[in-house]
């Protein structure tokens, strides 16, 4: 068995890793992880998940760019190409059309069910890398280019790439960002809103993080912003409907 630090103390000291040093993640410990991934629980057993590990470089190279935008000619995102592992984790329900090939996957609630379960095992991925020493980091931004993507990867009809993870062993020790607190996001048999006051204190707690973190001008109400005043990737309801999901 590997020698894995505690799960409280692994959880507690998350921090997204962007920056890795060359080494290759050992057979034994790769090979735990996923084990670790596949015991996450699953909505009624249908294990909805599959994950593509991106070995190939060339499809590191386009993975990249269609995650990350040229910005003043520079390209982001170096961590996808350079990290020792890439995964794609993929709603799947291809393995469920095997066997009933009559399954109605394209009610909305599928696709909810896939994506969550993704979620739990991708975390369970990464729980269990980080106690045993590696980091690592989600890629959302791989839903850029979800049609591209699922062409490079051969995604068949019922399955969509949903977030990539970058793992590999740290090379900095980055600060941790501020959650809200715990009293803010936790209600009591009802819905309680969050008080301004609470708000706004978070919101100047953020813009001292980043003002001592990167000396910018950033606080969680212009990251809000940014992210939900716009569209918001709306090439990925008709590409989801193209894999036969959320239909209704």
């Amino acid at each position: 068995m590997l020698n894995s630090q505690p799960a409280l103390a692994t959880a507690l000291n998350h921090r997204s890793i962007r920056k890795f040093k060359e080494q290759p993640i050992e057979k034994e410990v790769f090979d735990s992880i996923i084990a670790a991934g596949q015991m996450a629980s699953t909505s009624s057993f249908l294990q909805n998940v599959s994950i593509i590990r991106v070995s190939d470089k060339a499809k590191r190279t386009q993975i990249r760019h269609i995650c990350a935008n040229a910005y003043q000619g520079k390209l982001g995102h170096h961590y996808v190409e350079n990290c020792a592992e890439f995964l794609v984790f993929c709603a799947d329900t291809a393995r469920h059309l095997h066997f009933a090939p009559d399954a109605q996957i394209d009610w909305t609630e599928v696709l909810l069910t896939g994506a969550v379960d993704v979620g739990i095992m991708a975390q369970n991925v990464l729980l269990a890398a980080e106690s045993l020493g590696l980091g690592g980091v989600f890629i959302g931004s791989l839903r850029n280019g979800m049609a591209e993507l699922s062409e490079l990867l051969g995604l068949p009809h019922g399955v969509v790439p949903i977030v990539g993870m970058c793992l590999g062993y740290p090379d900095h020790d980055p600060g941790q960002r501020p959650r809200l607190p715990a009293d803010v996001i936790v209600s009591e048999n009802t819905y309680r809103p969050a008080a301004d006051t609470d708000l706004q204190a978070y919101n100047e707690t953020v813009r001292e993080y980043y003002k001592n973190r990167s000396n910018i001008d950033l606080d969680w109400a212009t990251q809000i912003r940014n992210n939900l005043c716009t569209e918001i990737r709306p090439e990925v309801l008709p590409f989801v409907q193209s894999k036969g999901f959320a239909k209704k």
